[in-house]
């Protein structure tokens, strides 16, 4: 009998060293609630002001694709007139400023190629 009463009170007194110990462990965040706030904003996904928005940034971004790109083709052609009537002389300043010129075009062309769907 004192065996079983020994016994009863180490499991008693390890169940009550236990729980505290167990209850400890458990740190959960608090719950997060809806705020009044929160309510009023829609969610809408696709909405069709933003589509008609992104339609119309893509065109205008196509628009200035050719745009750059006819200039490239012109200021191309003005260098290579240029460099066939200078032969293979000195560079002048306005040659390399056509090229760094075509070169700024073609960045622009590629960056906004990138931007479009």
């Amino acid at each position: 009998m004192l065996k079983q009463t020994l016994l009863f009170a180490v499991l008693c007194t390890l169940f009550a060293v236990a729980a505290p110990v167990s209850a400890q462990q458990m740190n959960l965040p608090p719950t997060i609630s809806q705020g009044q706030s929160m309510a009023s904003i829609p969610i809408t996904m696709g909405d069709s002001v933003q589509r008609q928005q992104a339609e119309a940034a893509n065109q205008q971004r196509q628009v200035e694709i050719k745009r750059d790109t006819e200039k490239m083709y012109e200021l191309t052609q003005e260098l290579k007139d240029y460099l066939q009537k200078a032969g293979q002389g000195v560079m002048s300043i306005d040659a390399i400023k056509k090229a760094e010129q075509i070169e700024k075009l073609a960045k622009s062309v590629r960056s906004k190629m990138k931007q479009s769907f």
